[in-house]
Order: C-alpha cells, then structure tokens, then sequence
C-alpha cells in the first residue's frame, strides 16, 4: 500500500476523530474537545498518513499520530491510530518513527507513552519499536481500564546513530 505522511491540516479533524472512534472503545477514545486539545497543546504536532495519490485519485486518511516535546527533554505519544484495514503495512511503524525522529529534533531524550493493558496488539507494536514498560497506572482510562507506561530512549538511539556515521 503506499502512502505519504504529512503535517496536519486543519479540514484533516473530523477525519482524525472518526478514525479514533473507530480505533478504540469508549472510554479509551477522545472527545472531539479532548483530541483537539491535544492537538493544541504547546510543544505538539500531528502528522498524517494518506493514501499514495498514485493509488488513489481521491486519497483519504489512512492513520495519524499525535506527539509533543515537553519540557526537561520528554517526549510524548498521545495517540497512534490507524484504520484497521490498513494495518500491517508499515503506517503505524512509519508514524512513529516520524514522530521519533521530530522529537529527537527537538532535543527530546525520551518519549513515553500510555497504552491499555489489554490492549495486546498495541504492546506487540511498541515492544518491536524498542519500547520498554516503566509502570502501571490503575484505572487510567475513563472506563476503568489500567494503563502500561511505556518509555524508550532517544539517547542511546542518537548515540547508536552516531556511531554508524
């Protein structure tokens, strides 16, 4: 499947919240209010994954992410989704490694992240990309369901870089 990532547009939103909906259950998804406040918060950006206009005439949105550099050098994924029928092409894979890649730039040492603790398909994905659980927080979403912090570190990855330069 080919696809392209770019920024986010603002008349991309309605897109970007039906996905989610679409990607996770009630009390896991956001609000329309929660994910644009998110989306506005200082320090993050979004990016999209579109479907290759090559393919396509018409492309639609395919996944997205949402990320923010915090203060002190922490990174943060707010949310990765994307659409199940495009799963298992390398999109999500391609978003986050974007994502890494911006944070990095923006002198970012780590990033982490939340996900649901039965969320098994979600777990599997970070794992492949180096991510590493640092803690549980009880009854983190809405409906009650624990969340699994997950970290990875930006040094190390700069730092192996480096070395293969």
């Amino acid at each position: 499947m080919e696809f392209i990532l770019r920024d986010f547009q603002r008349g991309d939103f309605q897109t970007l919240w039906t996905i989610d909906q679409k990607c996770f259950p009630p009390g896991v998804s956001y609000s329309r209010l929660e994910l644009v406040a998110y989306m506005r918060r200082q320090g993050s950006f979004t990016l999209v994954a579109k479907s290759g206009e090559l393919v396509k005439p018409c492309a639609s949105i395919l996944g997205f992410i949402v990320a923010e550099a915090r203060r002190r050098g922490a990174g943060h994924i707010i949310t990765i989704d994307v659409l199940a029928e495009a799963r298992r092409f390398g999109i999500g894979s391609k978003l986050l490694m974007a994502a890494e890649e911006r944070l990095r730039a923006a002198q970012c040492r780590d990033i982490r992240l939340e996900t649901a603790v039965d969320n098994t398909a979600a777990l599997a994905f970070y794992k492949r990309h180096k991510y590493d659980v640092v803690k549980t927080v009880p009854r983190y979403y809405s409906n009650g369901v624990d969340a699994f912090v997950m970290q990875k570190d930006l040094l190390s990855e700069r730092e192996a870089a480096r070395l293969r330069s």
